[in-house]
């Protein structure tokens, strides 16, 4: 029999703050992590502005010497992952560290580095590159230094599924434990991505808004004049454990994870499919695998983009799997306060989800003003909403047409 998996810790370091209090207060009232872009200048750029991590210092989380050694994606992975952990009460020693596995999702690893480095060789020559470079720069280092620095020695990976890298790091993370693969997992996504040539190539696919007079306002998932998304950056890192082993240890319960989908679209490298359908299926997969009907479904955190092909098309998913109870189904859009961060956000947006089942609240969609053509739903618009939640959806969708889903749900009561 399938064991039963639980969340028991989370860690935030997002544009909106460092660490869970700061980031979830300023989400639910409906503050903007969006603003101009200081890692570097981009006055020449289409768009110049980004949802920054603001005031992070790595070394408070890891020694100085590593710290000098990583890349933000790296250091903002440990940190969350340092503050999940301490959030469940988990302990990892010798007796356990072996049944404790870390599973994170990255887009783009250190591609700030990768550009910096090319530089460097161009200029200065081979011999100059530095030794830390390849380490620095590959997106499973994440994983890597969550394991060598909390002593996490069991099943240990990184996934690279673009924008829905964070939510299939979760899902599979949930898989393994339900199999009895280990006993916890540390999963999430992470994304460091604010750099010259990833806005750049944004802008050149006019994939990103351009509405720079206006920071807090660029990103508005749903509404009639968006017009891109906000590159993010960050890390949403959660503890899973068996329901078994956090009520031997009477540990806290945010949420349970009762199910998981996947699908890809086969549709085109950029766009999603028109009618939504590759969305709709993965939607599908994770009420099948979750063994519950879409009525009972009470809340959902949206892919929720700002662009024209995410949110109508993400709309007409959901519309096909719930059909007349679409209509009665908040729906939050929190990228329009945090951007987007790519292989990064289904690690924050999972842990949004867990707090809006913990908590009874559910963020709002900022920027909401006018709805886009086919956006008739209930996207919990502007202001956040006191809600008692059972059973919430939070979708993930990718370039390449890469789609994840997870499923979770309230416990009876709260442990």
């Amino acid at each position: 029999m399938d064991k039963r998996v639980v969340i028991t810790g989370v860690g935030l370091v997002t544009p909106l703050g460092i660490g869970v209090d700061e980031s979830w207060s300023a989400l639910c009232a409906g503050k903007s992590g969006i603003a101009e872009i200081a890692l570097f200048d981009a006055s020449k750029f289409t768009t110049q502005i980004a949802g920054e991590v603001k005031g992070f210092k790595a070394e408070d989380y890891m020694p100085k010497k590593d710290a000098k050694r990583v890349e933000s994606f790296i250091a903002f992975s440990v940190a969350a992952a340092r503050m999940a952990l301490e959030d469940s009460g988990l302990t990892i020693d010798s007796a356990n560290g072996d049944d404790i596995g870390v599973i994170t999702g990255c887009g783009l690893g250190g591609i700030a580095l990768l550009e910096n480095t090319s530089s460097i060789l161009e200029k200065r020559g081979p011999k100059r590159v530095s030794p830390f470079y390849i380490p620095m720069l590959i997106g499973n280092m994440a994983p890597g230094m969550i394991s060598i620095l909390l002593g996490a020695k069991g099943p240990n990976a990184s996934i690279a599924t673009a924008c829905a890298a964070g939510t299939h790091a979760v899902g599979e993370a949930f898989k393994i434990l339900q199999r009895g693969g280990a006993k916890a997992m540390i999963t999430g996504g992470v994304e460091s991505a604010i750099s010259r040539s990833c806005i750049a190539g944004f802008n050149a696919m006019k994939a990103l808004s351009t509405r720079n007079d206006e920071p807090e306002k660029a990103s508005r998932p749903f509404d009639r004049d968006h017009d891109g998304f906000i590159v993010g950056e960050g890390s949403g890192i959660l503890i899973l454990e068996t329901l078994e082993d956090a009520l031997e240890r009477g540990a806290r319960i945010y949420a349970e994870i009762v199910g998981y989908g996947m699908s890809g679209d086969g549709y085109h490298i950029t766009a999603p499919s028109p009618d939504g359908d590759g969305a709709a299926r993965c939607m599908k997969a994770a009420l099948k695998d979750a063994d519950i009907s879409p009525e009972t479904v009470d809340y959902i955190n949206a892919h929720g983009t700002s662009t024209k092909f995410n949110d109508i098309q993400e709309t007409k998913a959901v519309k096909t799997v719930f059909k007349d109870h679409a209509y009665s189904i908040p729906i939050s859009g929190t990228k329009s306060m945090t951007g987007h961060l790519l292989g990064g956000a289904g690690g924050i947006e999972t842990v949004f989800t867990a707090l809006s089942i913990y908590d009874s609240i559910l963020p709002p969609t900022i920027n909401f003003e006018n709805p886009a053509e086919g956006c008739d739903l209930d996207y919990v618009p502007n202001v956040a909403r006191k809600m008692n939640v059972n059973v919430a959806m939070t979708n993930s969708f990718g370039f390449g047409g890469t789609n994840a889903t997870l499923i979770l749900k309230k416990l009876e009561e709260k442990h």
